[in-house]
Parts: C-alpha cells; sequence; structure tokens
C-alpha cells in the first residue's frame, strides 16, 4: 500500500514563501512519478508541479520561476519550495504518486491535502 503525507502548508503574506513536503511509504510498487496538485473550492484539481523518475521535471505555467519540486532520496520525501508567493496560489495542496502496475495500467495515489492560504 502506498501512504502519502502531506505537511508544511499554513497562512502566509503575498511575496512570502513555504516548503511543503510530502512523505511517501511504499511497499511493492515502482513509482514513476511523483507531484503536487493544487485545487481550489469549486474548482478542478490542476496539476502544479511533476517530477518524473528520470528526473525530468513539469510546472505549471503560473509557477514556472517560482516554485520547484525536488525528492529527499534519503529521507523518501517529495518536497515543493514556493517563492513570491500570490493570493492565486491559495489552496489545498496534494501530493501525487504514479505507480506502474503493468504495461499501460498506472494508480495515482493520493495525499490528503494541505492548506496554502496566501493574503494579499
Amino acid at each position: 500500500q502506498v501512504q502519502l503525507v502531506e505537511s508544511g502548508g499554513g497562512l502566509v503574506q503575498a511575496g512570502g514563501s513555504l516548503r511543503l513536503s510530502c512523505a511517501v511509504s511504499e511497499n511493492g510498487v515502482s513509482i514513476i512519478e511523483r507531484g503536487w496538485y493544487r485545487q481550489t473550492p469549486g474548482t478542478q484539481r490542476e496539476m502544479v508541479a511533476t517530477i518524473h523518475s528520470s528526473g525530468v521535471e513539469r510546472y505549471s505555467d503560473s509557477v514556472k520561476g517560482r516554485f520547484t519540486i525536488s525528492r529527499d532520496y534519503r529521507a523518501r520525501t517529495v518536497s515543493l519550495q514556493m517563492n513570491k508567493l500570490t493570493p492565486e496560489d491559495s489552496g489545498v495542496y496534494y501530493c501525487q504518486a504514479v505507480a506502474i502496475i503493468d504495461i499501460g495500467k498506472r494508480r495515482e495515489h493520493w495525499g490528503q491535502g494541505t492548506q496554502v492560504t496566501v493574503s494579499a
């Protein structure tokens, strides 16, 4: 079973920074991609940043140059460093892991989310 637990959310003023962390517990699966998504009330969950097992990183256009996703292999965590935050960055941030079950078959795992609120 794969478990993901997020931490690091909170309240911050515009222009400030936060660092989110996701502890990933995995047992008997191969994770091909890890990422961070966010959601606001009444909206669909959107991709913020992902990092492939190869190391390739992808970012939403709205966060490029401000956010950085990284892995700590020893601690088995995935982090999202968020700088120059704006109120539009507010939302619930979810950690995601994509596991390979078979060729062409993938399973998504999600954490419970951590709230990020940026005040103007």
